[in-house]
């Protein structure tokens, strides 16, 4: 396995960007592809955002990480900026294999390059499964938040 930073400029481009896509689609299936493609895209042109991918030993794409840099005020942080793991998935026949744990160094690598100190993250309530990766990663949980919405 290997993992590397998908790029707006590099050649062959899409067709990474079109399978990281179905990655992430399968971690958040509330847009379609096409959507997912095109963040994608301006995600990894952003000079303030970071895709990785992990790809097998035939160069398919079995993993991803998205992360951001954070300027605004991140729940449990106590600097700025902040990098921000906003995403990371493993396709189901490659987990519990360490790839995870990989792409998260790989995030970490990035934001430290950026000159970060914290490495910020979320899981929703009832995700266990993302509880548990975090904490076997070295984060700390720091605060628990329910959103509340009023229509107006």
């Amino acid at each position: 396995m290997r993992i590397e930073r998908v790029t707006a400029e590099a050649t062959g481009q899409v067709a990474v960007i079109d399978a990281v896509a179905a990655l992430r689609y399968a971690l958040w299936p509330v847009e379609d592809e096409a959507e997912h493609r095109a963040e994608l895209a301006e995600l990894a042109a952003s000079p303030d955002a970071v895709v990785l991918v992990a790809l097998s030993e035939d160069a398919e794409p079995v993993g991803y990480a998205e992360a951001s840099l954070r300027r605004d005020y991140v729940n449990g942080c106590e600097t700025s900026p902040v990098a921000f793991l906003e995403g990371i998935f493993v396709a189901p026949g490659y987990r519990l294999h360490g790839l995870a744990g990989e792409l998260c160094e790989a995030v970490e690598a990035w934001g430290r390059e950026l000159g970060c100190s914290e490495l910020g993250s979320d899981a929703l309530l009832e995700n266990a499964v993302a509880h548990r990766f975090h904490q076997s990663h070295g984060f700390e949980e720091r605060e628990r938040v329910v959103y509340y919405r009023k229509k107006l």
